[in-house]
């Protein structure tokens, strides 16, 4: 009895499907495994054998033999394209993913592990673990990749912690508003060439203040190498020494830009206090002096508030919102300050460090700059000029 071997392959082409096929392969947009079927089509019409296409095309026979198959049943299209449909399935599905969202978006610490935020690692090998238990028997052996694409894909960043600050004053947009009122009263007192304009009125000056403590004076160990021919930079011995710090309070008075300084060595009531002592020995007697300042405990405790009364009329606060320090002007100036004269100093003591910060006031005030405040100025507005 005859061996019964495989169907003959082979590729009867029409003048149309050649002509149809001689254009895929001069096609520089289509597909390369089209091409390469096209290619395969037209060597077996031609008379080629399986392994010289196979050569000639550069793969195997199988492979050529599967598109001749896939020509004789079904025809040109059936051996250029595959049928819709193939491939393999998704191997995690909707649900799937969803579950090992909501892993992800709980705490480590409350399902029994010490950790604050999800590493990749315990996130994955968390989820092997109880993947069984949760009727997801496929996800115990997913790998580490596959959770961070699906994490990315969904825009989850479990190891990261973003932080906001969130309004607790309920009376924010209030003191904002009065804030700003105030601002507003001062660029009403500019004319268009930033001259003040004279006012018969009481006259009202207005000091933006706030405090920087903990200001270190720290020594170097070695002296500082100055930049040479062969290295421009200079340099500093890693080791220091930390001799204590001190605490600035200061204000900018918002008419004349003149920034008045108090360095101390605590940060207390008595020496806030002290600083409105400087204020009222500053300014003519008869006239306001208005504080714009955040609410630390020394601006209102009872020594300050003992001392307020014994000045009837003389001072007048006006308080920042909670968390609302950045509507303070003197914010932005102790932030100049930080990066022109305090970032990387060092000292042979703090009295050094005192003198210093004094000598930068000084050279301040040579040329004083009146801050103005942009942020909402548009949206008020005032009927009365300011006293």
């Amino acid at each position: 009895m005859a061996k019964m071997g495989r169907p003959i392959c082979e590729a009867k082409l029409t003048e149309g499907e050649r002509k149809s096929l001689e254009t895929l392969m001069r096609s520089r947009t289509e597909q390369a495994q089209i091409v390469q079927r096209a290619r395969i089509l037209l060597l077996r019409a031609d008379g080629e054998s399986m392994e010289e296409i196979a050569n000639k095309v550069g793969i195997n026979r199988n492979s050529v033999s599967l598109c001749l198959s896939k020509y004789n049943s079904g025809g040109v299209d059936n051996a250029l394209y595959d049928a819709p449909g193939r491939g393999r399935n998704a191997e995690i599905t909707d649900d799937e993913k969803a579950w090992i969202i909501s892993i992800a978006c709980q705490l480590p610490y409350k399902l029994g592990y010490a950790a604050e935020t999800w590493t990749y690692t315990l996130l994955t090998r968390h989820i092997n673990e109880n993947a069984e238990s949760a009727g997801y028997l496929r996800l115990s052996t997913i790998s580490r990749s596959s959770i961070k694409n699906i994490l990315n894909e969904a825009e989850i960043k479990p190891h990261k912690i973003q932080y906001y600050c969130e309004r607790r004053d309920p009376e924010f947009e209030q003191k904002m508003h009065d804030v700003l009122v105030v601002y507003k009263q001062i660029e009403l007192q500019f004319d268009e060439h930033g001259n003040l304009l004279p006012f018969e009125d009481v006259k009202v000056n207005t000091i933006s203040y706030d405090e920087k403590p903990g200001i270190q004076a720290i020594a170097t160990t070695s002296p500082d190498r100055m930049p040479t021919l062969f290295n421009g930079c200079r340099q500093r011995d890693y080791e220091y020494k930390r001799l204590g710090t001190l605490s600035l309070l200061a204000g900018i008075d918002l008419h004349t830009g003149e920034a008045i300084p108090l360095v101390s060595e605590s940060h207390k009531s008595s020496d806030f206090i002290e600083f409105l002592k400087i204020l009222d020995r500053k300014y003519p007697d008869g006239e306001k002096i208005r504080l714009i300042l955040d609410n630390h405990s020394a601006h209102t405790s009872k020594e300050t508030r003992s001392f307020l009364v014994t000045m009837p009329d003389r001072f007048e606060f006006v308080f920042t919102p909670k968390h609302g320090s950045w509507l303070n002007m003197i914010e932005g100036f102790f932030g100049k300050m930080t990066r022109q004269m305090l970032r990387g100093i060092r000292v042979s003591s703090k009295q050094e460090l005192s003198d210093r910060i004094y000598r930068y006031f000084a050279e301040v005030n040579e040329e004083p700059v009146v801050f103005r405040w942009k942020y909402k100025m548009e949206d008020m507005s005032i009927v009365d000029r300011p006293a």
